[in-house]
């Protein structure tokens, strides 16, 4: 039987353990997948230091990108776009699986739907292994939503579509109307310099960016935010720091989860503005909020978590136009190979860029 080298996540801070996994008969309607790119997204990286728990062991990684190795019994042969695949074909697939027909896929929700198995959180488990992008191969389950990608894509930009990109995707669906409007986005790592660039391109009017960090900022103006302002990083400062440069916003992307943040960035929307959180994915206070202005100014406030089918595809289509506009291959660092997957764990919690990548054998 056919194996497949795994890094397998047995618990917090604990060095991964490279295991052969056997590769199990396909079974109706999942695809196999030979795995060529995994970065180690922000969830990664709080499960592997405990900030959040996931099920153990499992294997870890869900920004993937891989070529067909093979179809089980009626697997489809097309994808999302109708386009016809084949092995060897280049794909990218969603973070979840889940039934189409749901009531929760029907409400634009298929990520949070009862049944939905997600990429990289499932435990191992007899029957169900090879989930994790940390590994040669990866099974696709049925009701997986998979498209083909543009061969010109680089493999490091087409393994982050299927998390950060489609995630900010999102959020600029649920944001409302973007063209002509003023934009904020609050944290520069990987999602908000793709929310600056993606709003640049959606056509708003002005986009701007805090952060902490000034070296984050100059890259985001090079993602498209026309003005910044860097946050103090003592947090007896912060009470006194003056968003007032920011007022006048009528869509907050809010990527850091910093409960300062959401609550500050909350008083600079306009009437009628929106904001978005998407950073707060771990435990944090509460967040404070002055509900009679919420009320006064006709402010919503929106959550996401994920992101829905259609998302994913509009992800794919942006980096497949936009590609090389933006420097966007310039954010991952993919010196690593899976026989290095511990190294590349500690790179990323050390040195913090945008996104490590573990190379799987074949590109």
């Amino acid at each position: 039987m056919a194996v497949a080298k795994t890094a397998v996540f047995l618990g917090v801070n604990r060095p991964l353990e490279l295991v052969d996994i056997p590769i199990p008969p396909l079974q109706s309607r999942q695809f196999l997948i030979r795995n060529e790119l995994t970065t180690l997204c922000r969830s990664d990286l709080t499960t592997y230091c405990g900030k959040r728990i996931e099920p153990t062991p499992t294997i870890l990684g869900h920004e993937i990108v891989g070529r067909i190795a093979a179809f089980g019994p009626d697997t489809p042969r097309f994808d999302l776009r109708g386009t016809e695949l084949r092995v060897g074909d280049r794909v990218t697939w969603a973070i979840f699986a889940s039934d189409p027909t749901s009531d929760m896929a029907h409400r634009g929700m298929p990520q949070k739907a009862p049944d939905r198995f997600k990429y990289g959180h499932e435990r191992i488990s007899e029957g169900n292994t090879l989930h994790g992008g940390l590994s040669e191969y990866t099974i696709l389950r049925a009701h997986t939503p998979i498209l083909k990608i543009d061969e010109r894509v680089p493999v490091q930009v087409a393994a982050i579509m299927n998390c950060a990109v489609a995630t900010v995707t999102g959020a600029l669906r649920i944001a409302g109307e973007i063209r002509g409007r003023r934009v904020l986005v609050s944290g520069a790592g990987m999602l908000g310099v793709l929310a600056c660039a993606m709003a640049r391109q959606f056509g708003a009017s002005h986009v701007s960016a805090i952060d902490v960090q000034s070296d984050r900022l100059a890259i985001a103006k090079e993602f498209g935010a026309e003005s910044t302002l860097t946050i103090p990083t003592k947090d007896e400062l912060l009470p006194s720091f003056d968003l007032s440069p920011m007022h006048g916003t009528d869509v907050v992307l809010e990527m850091s989860g910093v409960p300062w943040s959401m609550e500050k960035t909350l008083e600079t929307l306009g009437i009628g503005g929106t904001a978005v959180w998407i950073g707060a994915i771990h435990p944090t206070r509460p967040v404070a909020v002055d509900a009679e202005k919420v009320l006064r100014n006709l402010l919503s406030i929106r959550g996401l978590h994920n992101y829905n089918t259609e998302d994913f595809c509009k992800a794919v289509e942006f980096i497949e136009s936009h590609h090389t506009l933006y420097s966007f291959r310039d954010l991952v660092h993919a010196p690593f190979t899976l026989d290095q997957v511990n190294e590349a764990f500690d790179y990323a919690i050390k040195m913090n860029p945008y996104r490590v990548g573990v190379h799987l054998g074949i590109e």
